[in-house]
């Protein structure tokens, strides 16, 4: 699946089948938050955070892409992230874009 952040494929006419969408909440175990907590006392970047959020985004893109080739799409423009505090230690990703096909000429 093409996936780009544009609004539409150089060279490439598409016809727009609509909006698709992938998201996940995901969270650490009380081990790894505990550690987390104490990172934040002296600084420096969560990696276990980042690693988490970084799951998140593939997961995701991945649910965003599975509705994507259920629509028969060719390719997804205009992706775009969110993310949002569901609860201490959890949050949600949002991944969305507009599901198109390929217009042959």
């Amino acid at each position: 699946m093409f996936i780009v952040n544009t609004n539409d494929i150089p060279g490439q006419p598409i016809q727009a089948l609509g909006v698709v969408t992938g998201s996940t909440i995901q969270s650490k175990n009380i081990g790894k938050d505990i550690g987390q907590g104490f990172k934040t006392l002296v600084g420096g970047e969560l990696k276990s955070y980042t690693k988490m959020m970084d799951e998140a985004r593939n997961i995701a893109m991945q649910r965003m892409v599975e509705q994507a080739q259920q629509m028969g799409a060719d390719a997804i423009v205009s992706l775009r992230f969110s993310g949002s505090a569901i609860m201490a230690g959890a949050a949600e990703v949002l991944a969305y874009g507009t599901a198109v096909k390929y217009i042959n000429n």
